[in-house]
């Protein structure tokens, strides 16, 4: 089953969002000061609103509008106190002794505490919940032991660099103890599966829209946040509007006050209209790359993989499409996480149609058929991406269709595309119906994706492709918690898939947001480099 995004009108967008109201300016304000609505369009729409199965970055700036982690991060990649106030860990790495905050309180009025805190790691361990989670973040977790009413203790099994990013992170989002137990559909989230956040998850319209009200009683921001108490809007509306064209005639408008997502094609009209403002941030994490899965034809065979590298001219296919406004790749990880980039692969592969070809004949693919398409034994080299459309931002689409007409230009190669829905794609996966898988990861340790895409029977490692000096380089990793060391394995994982030629890395997402000029407080993750929630927003001075 093919899926195609509804064709929205922007005139549709005015009725929508206007009922009937008069167009504001984008520097119009629905409240001066504290108080007042925001509207802010984005192009996903959330799979779920659940923070511990939380899974695309793009959704990742409504997390922390219902929900608090244990930790924040700093612009150096540090940690800071959030709901933990503090934190030792024993001599040897096994043992992490947690402080709480004692004045903290759930939406619907259960009382933050060491075991609201134990309930939430102890879910993981559900079978189901989060299988990926279960297997990478907390693969090491033990026990955790309720100390005192605020006073907690985790023992790992082994030493973990990745446990204190994962308290970090979205999927430390502290869930109420009554929601775990009650809520219709945990896994999918919605108005009964609560936080502590700044906001208050009341109204959910699939297709269209979702609302938060204010926390009225919030008072217990991150380290580092630009103010204390409650946010300053009232309300925050964040409405799908998945064609890049519909957000920004709602953003020049006035329909809308922020948007995120701004297509190449209208960053240069937002920049010229002194009404707007733009900013940009690279995501942290692994880059967009196309992995080729190796357990069959035609990728089976390294010169296969190598010549469809080669067959792209990554620079000229990304200027066609982002106009300059993309940053290519050169590896699994992105130039976003500059604590495990390994810049040395820059210029070392790709972008050498000679080669391509060459390496086509010698693996005898040396024939033609009328369509220009390479043939052997009477099949024609034919490579399949089966996309998952509740996944696909930043014109991945546009991006596959000038990647399928450059291979065939150049080397001859059949590139199929599917954009599918979630179910279709998933059951492609698994009947191992695809040769290239699609994907980036937001995280903000980059080795967390890495431990979900290479190891043999990880998550979505959909390369099957299997090496136990691979696992070893990533099991030493994560296990460690010296930067530098971990700089230096990480800097063989990615020579050793640049050199497999596992993957072709194409560029490192980024979020771009616009808004009007009298929108202030918009700032980005320091680490992920996604906008930050709706917490420091305000409309007016």
């Amino acid at each position: 089953m093919k899926v195609r995004w509804g064709v929205l009108t922007l005139a549709g967008v005015l009725a929508i969002t206007a009922c009937g109201a008069e167009a504001q300016s984008p520097t119009a304000a629905a409240g001066g000061g504290d108080g007042g609505s925001l509207t802010w369009a984005v192009e996903t729409q959330p799979t779920t609103f659940n923070p511990q199965q939380w899974g695309q970055n793009k959704a990742r700036l409504l997390v922390h509008n219902q929900f608090d982690s244990l930790i924040a991060r700093s612009g150096d990649g540090g940690f800071l106190p959030w709901l933990a106030t503090s934190w030792k860990v024993s001599k040897d790495g096994l043992t992490y002794t947690f402080q709480l905050r004692d004045d903290v309180t759930f939406h619907d009025g259960e009382k933050f505490d060491a075991a609201s805190v134990k309930a939430n790691l102890d879910q993981f361990l559900v079978p189901g919940y989060n299988a990926a989670v279960a297997a990478i973040q907390l693969r090491n977790l033990g026990k955790t032991e309720v100390t005192g009413t605020h006073t907690l203790k985790v023992t790992l099994k082994a030493p973990d660099g990745l446990f204190l990013d994962f308290l970090s992170s979205p999927y430390a989002g502290q869930v109420s103890p009554k929601s775990l137990k009650n809520a219709k559909d945990l896994k999918a989230g919605g108005v009964d599966v609560v936080g502590t956040g700044p906001f208050i998850l009341d109204r959910f319209t699939p297709g269209q829209e979702v609302h938060y009200k204010r926390n009225p009683n919030y008072n217990w921001p991150p380290a580092g946040s630009a103010h204390q108490g409650p946010a300053y809007l009232s309300e925050v509306t964040y409405r799908f509007l998945p064609e890049a064209a519909v957000r920004v005639g709602a953003l020049t408008s006035g329909q809308v006050q922020v948007i995120e997502g701004v297509p190449a094609t209208e960053i240069g009209l937002i920049k010229a209209d002194s009404r707007l403002r733009f900013e940009t941030s690279l995501n942290s994490g692994s880059a967009f790359s196309y992995y080729f899965n190796v357990s069959h034809p035609p990728f089976d065979d390294k010169r296969i993989r190598q010549a469809f590298r080669d067959a792209v001219d990554v620079d000229t296919v990304l200027d066609s499409v982002y106009q300059g406004t993309a940053k290519r790749a050169w590896s699994i990880i992105g130039q976003g996480s500059p604590q495990f980039y390994d810049a040395s692969l820059e210029n070392t592969f790709g972008d050498d149609s000679a080669r391509a070809n060459k390496l086509l004949d010698e693996a005898g693919w040396d024939k033609r058929d009328a369509e220009g398409f390479r043939v052997k034994d009477g099949k024609r080299l034919t490579v399949r991406t089966v996309a998952s459309a509740p996944f696909v931002r930043d014109r991945r689409d546009i991006l596959a269709q000038a990647i399928q007409a450059a291979v065939k230009q150049s080397a001859g190669i059949d590139f199929q595309v599917r954009l599918v829905d979630q179910g279709t794609a998933l059951k492609a996966y698994e009947g191992n119906q695809y040769e290239v898988f699609e994907n980036s990861r937001g995280d903000t340790d980059a080795g967390a994706a890495l431990n979900l895409i290479l190891p043999k029977g990880a998550a979505i490692n959909r390369t099957h492709y299997e090496s136990a000096e691979l696992e070893r380089l990533l099991d030493e990793a994560s296990a460690g918690s010296d930067a530098a060391e971990r700089k230096k394995l990480y800097a063989k994982v990615q020579k050793f898939v640049t050199d497999e030629a596992l993957l072709l890395p194409l560029y490192v997402p980024a979020d771009q947001v616009a808004y009007g000029s009298g929108v202030t407080g918009l700032t980005f993750e320091p680490v992920s480099g996604t906008p930050n929630s709706a917490y420091d927003v305000r409309i007016g001075t």
